[in-house]
């Protein structure tokens, strides 16, 4: 029996800037349950990953209007409190699913930290923008009170960013690892896993930094020994040329092709790119195979019929 980390994208839980409410959200994620319930009645085990980008943006535009009422919420918190609101959707409608075809299964989340490097560069360059644009003056304070890093965006205004390392391991994988082998469908590394970073003693603390939530899900799924990652997002296929007269759609690719791709300069960051990196660090740290493709023909692509297949 196979087990398979599957990351949904944004896409699995806001279809558009016209349906971001929470009630909006579980329609979406009402819809992703079902294609991958057509995978678990296939007999594969598996784990679902997420994303948390805009729900995690929503919950500071609230901390912000608040402020001078309410406390602050910090970062890592942020992270739990999505991780558990996008977990509990996900495994309601995972259950509903269940139960309507039958299925003895049980689904669980698992609120997860990621251990990340407290040396990483990225916490001397912190590049990664989170929550609303300020004015200059309100930045000028926010940096001053808060000591928080903000950069100028091309004239929309200041926003804080912080840093995005790279995971080291997953804390809870353990965890999730023996879930899984009861039987259970685990959510687990929502948003890229809570960052905590440990002191000498091995003692965890939380930090206000992102974590690629592919990057993430490529680590979970290389600790728990997973046969596949899969990742969920907006296109059937990867393209070489994408959005250009001469686009082509690849049904498969080694990790060599993959990086010659990259290099040519095929895939942007912050969309295609951090996702066929994913795939090939997991396909060099020992997975057999990755997946990328829509919700819409998951199990299409795994009778090969679309979808890009990543292989050494």
């Amino acid at each position: 029996m196979k087990t398979v980390v599957i990351a949904i994208g944004g896409n699995s839980l806001i279809k558009d800037a016209k349906h971001m409410s929470v009630p909006d959200q579980y329609v979406a994620v009402v819809e992703t349950a079902r294609h991958i319930t057509d995978l678990i009645e296939q007999g594969y085990r598996v784990v679902i990953s997420h994303g948390n980008g805009p729900q995690v943006g929503f919950i500071l535009l609230r901390s912000e209007h608040s402020r001078g009422l309410l406390h602050e919420v910090p970062l890592d918190s942020i992270g739990a409190d999505t991780q558990g609101a996008i977990g509990y959707q996900i495994q309601q409608a995972m259950g509903n699913e269940f139960r309507k075809r039958g299925l003895k299964k049980s689904v669980t989340t698992v609120v997860t930290q990621t251990l990340v490097d407290r040396n990483d560069p990225a916490f001397q360059k912190p590049s990664k923008p989170i929550g609303q644009f300020y004015k200059k003056e309100e930045a000028d304070d926010r940096m001053r009170v808060e000591k928080w890093t903000m950069v100028e965006d091309a004239g929309r205004g200041w926003r804080r960013v912080v840093a995005s390392p790279k995971p080291v391991r997953i804390i809870e994988a353990d965890v999730v690892r023996h879930l899984v082998e009861d039987g259970y469908v685990v959510i687990a590394a929502g948003g890229g896993g809570i960052p905590v970073v440990a002191d000498e003693a091995g003692n965890l603390r939380g930090v206000a930094a992102v974590i690629d939530k592919d990057l993430a899900s490529t680590a979970l799924a290389r600790e728990i020994g997973a046969d596949m990652l899969v990742i969920s997002t907006a296109v059937e296929q990867v393209c070489l040329n994408f959005g250009m007269p001469d686009q082509k759609a690849l049904a498969k690719m080694t990790v060599a092709e993959a990086k010659q791709y990259i290099t040519e300069g095929h895939f942007k960051p912050g969309s295609m790119l951090p996702k066929v990196q994913a795939c090939v660090q997991f396909i060099e740290e020992g997975g057999r195979e990755a997946l990328i493709t829509c919700p819409e023909v998951l199990s299409a692509a795994f009778a090969g019929k679309t979808g890009t297949r990543v292989t050494k």
